[in-house]
């Protein structure tokens, strides 16, 4: 089954993505230099400010650690695998419209089990969390035709197009994209699950981590998706230099290896070993000033470097070859919004936001745009935020979001919801000039925002976002002004980041709740 899925992929990856690449983002991929700087390994090497952090990286495996290829391998798959569909975290799932689209249409709406188990963090339910993002993948007609040849745990509405997502009641659903019924079986993984899953690109492991432990073992796993069931499972982790095990974290793939930060203070490196098999490559465990942080970001990578941001304000470059910190950076507060990359004349750029948290009550949110290469500064923005209180929960401000990269005829402009600034208590979608760091415009939303932005599209590379709230509140924005074209109040809570594809978008509510909007 691996070979024959291989093979597929490697025949039908680039059709099949072609639609979600094509608004004119000018990425490094698409350069034509006679050089395969795209194969080039970033050197070895450690910045003074590597000093700021205590480290240790444990190898536990003696096969080569060594990366030999470093391209992305979500650039070709058919469909979107991961958190933001790449390593990058850079969104590359843009839908298509026509025109100027004036209407958020529900096409289906798919609703979940619902856990009423109490936990030491309260009753969970179903439906999804943060950051929860629906994967979709585009099996295609020989691809559907070896799936249903080999895989376990289908059911009769299996078909070409696949939404696969984790919910916060403990289970892994399968759904056809087309018609919202279930197109497997689902695989209940015991405890909640609030980010998102990642699919291997070979297409036979998915990789779940669980979020709050409502139950023993606690921790993350791979499932074999042709036995459909958990092939391997990683529990608490005695090692760790820090307590709480959870895995928000959706990991990524480079190479022969699976990259996975948990929120106990460890990068983890797997050998992936297909179907749901992983082996334990090393570990990367690390404090700074005695503390070990916790990462509920996801690993955002360009070729062997891996970049994320913690809950102690901290952001890591790693070469991921040798485990070892490249460059350390400050960024103040919690981090949990997923660091995103972009590639500036061959020189990749990362932009990473914190939240108010540490702070207390109130402070300052910081938005920095990084060097890649050494971490030094490019510019940053700040703003006053505060904490919500309600119902005697804390809800912090700043920035929870994965930032959008405009494309089309918003080229150079980055989008971000930023939460509960001065003192009111809904989000600012704000637009940034990427080159100066310059607010373009704020538009208010009815409530504060959590969930990641997503673009579409239309024939004239028009880019017009679709957002959503945590009031359930739906809105499609148009890119370059910033105006609200139409809003509907679709949900429950819209915490979770939608997923794109053609003029649609699925996304699940922290009710009960997936659904799929048409965009038109």
């Amino acid at each position: 089954m691996k070979k024959q899925l291989f093979l597929f992929f490697a025949l039908f990856s680039l059709a099949a993505c072609s639609g979600g690449q094509g608004h004119g983002s000018g990425s490094d991929n698409d350069s034509t230099t006679t050089v395969r700087e795209d194969l080039v390994l970033l050197p070895d090497t450690a910045f003074a400010s590597v000093e700021q952090i205590s480290y240790v990286v444990e190898v536990l495996d003696s096969t080569d650690g060594n990366i030999t290829d470093v391209q992305n391998p979500y650039d070709t798959v058919p469909g979107y695998f991961t958190f933001r569909g790449s390593s990058r975290r850079d969104a590359p799932f843009a839908g298509k419209v026509s025109g100027t689209p004036s209407q958020i249409v529900e096409d289906w709406k798919f609703v979940t089990f619902f856990d009423n188990t109490e936990t030491k963090l309260g009753v969970w339910g179903g439906g999804t969390g943060w950051t929860g993002q629906p994967l979709y993948v585009n099996w295609g007609d020989q691809g559907a035709a070896n799936v249903k040849a080999h895989a376990q745990g289908l059911t009769s509405d299996f078909g070409k197009e696949e939404i696969i997502v984790g919910s916060l009641c403990g289970k892994v659903y399968f759904l056809n994209f087309e018609t919202r019924k279930p197109s497997r079986e689902p695989i209940d993984v015991g405890n909640p699950i609030k980010g998102t899953v990642s699919l291997d690109p070979d297409g036979t492991s998915l990789y779940v981590g669980q979020g709050v432990p409502a139950r023993e073992p606690f921790g993350h796993m791979a499932i074999d998706l042709d036995r459909h069931e958990v092939n391997y499972f990683f529990g608490r982790d005695p090692k760790a230099k820090r307590a709480w095990g959870a895995y928000d974290s959706s990991p990524a793939v480079v190479g022969n290896f699976l990259f996975w930060p948990g929120e106990n203070g460890t990068l983890y490196k797997y050998r992936r070993l297909g179907h749901g098999d992983l082996k334990l490559h090393s570990t990367m465990r690390y404090t700074a000033g005695g503390v070990a942080p916790g990462a509920e970001s996801s690993l955002c990578i360009y070729k062997n470097y891996g970049y994320f941001g913690d809950n102690r304000g901290h952001v890591l470059c790693v070469n991921l070859c040798t485990m070892k910190p490249v460059w350390h950076y400050d960024n103040h507060d919690d981090i949990d919004a997923t660091v995103v990359l972009q590639v500036e004349n061959g020189k990749p750029f990362i932009y990473c936001g914190c939240e108010v948290d540490l702070q207390g009550d109130r402070g300052t949110c910081h938005l920095v745009k990084l060097n890649g290469l050494n971490g030094e500064l490019a510019w940053e923005q700040t703003f006053d935020c505060h904490k919500l209180n309600l119902g005697g929960k804390h809800f912090d401000g700043g920035l929870y979001c994965t930032p959008l990269l405009g494309h089309g005829d918003c080229e150079g402009m980055l989008f971000a919801h930023i939460c509960q600034r001065g003192e009111r208590s809904n989000a600012d979608f704000t637009a940034f000039n990427t080159a100066t760091g310059e607010i373009i415009y704020q538009t208010p939303l009815k409530y504060f925002s959590w969930t990641s932005p997503v673009p579409f599209y239309n024939e004239n590379n028009e880019l017009f976002v679709f957002t959503g709230d945590t009031s359930g509140n739906l809105y499609l924005i148009r890119g370059k002004t910033g105006e609200i074209i139409t809003t509907i109040h679709g949900g429950n809570n819209f915490e979770s980041s939608p997923v794109v594809m053609g003029n649609h978008a699925v996304v699940g509510s922290r009710g009960q709740e997936i659904y799929r909007f048409t965009i038109k």
